[in-house]
């Protein structure tokens, strides 16, 4: 049995402090995982010859029954598709995003939310929000039919 020193390791894990005592540095979290579809195949980008990024789209579903499921239970069954914006910065991980990732296949993206802006090609600034991924798992390697 270890007394006491579970919480002690805890509050250290989850609190940094610096040299200013009044200065509590919490950890936070930005964690997002998508299960979805492919919508095309990936490109990959450079600026100036530096930060390479592979970039694609991944859409998922929500389904929902409209109507009053406690007296009709054959209500419409109602869809939305939200696409997500991917970008796989990591070395490894973003080349093998650009050589497997297909349009149409099934995967799994962990990383998390960026938020951005930038000025398009007409000078109007515009807000991006892009998962920046650590992982992909491969689901299928077909598409749906």
């Amino acid at each position: 049995v270890v007394p006491l020193v579970l919480p002690q390791l805890f509050r250290q894990v989850v609190r940094y402090r610096s040299t200013d005592a009044n200065l509590i540095l919490e950890r936070s979290i930005n964690r997002v995982q998508l299960l979805g579809r492919v919508g095309q195949d990936p490109v990959m980008r450079q600026v100036d010859g530096r930060n390479p990024v592979t970039i694609f789209s991944v859409a998922t579903n929500e389904m929902w029954r409209t109507g009053e499921p406690e007296i009709n239970e054959t209500g419409d069954i109602s869809q939305k598709t939200t696409w997500h914006r991917i970008s796989v910065f990591k070395p490894g991980l973003r080349d093998v995003a650009y050589q497997y990732v297909k349009k149409g296949s099934r995967i799994l993206v962990e990383g998390k939310l960026d938020y951005g802006e930038y000025t398009d090609k007409n000078q109007v600034r515009r807000q991006a929000t892009t998962i920046i991924a650590d992982n992909i798992v491969f689901l299928s390697d077909k598409e749906r039919m």
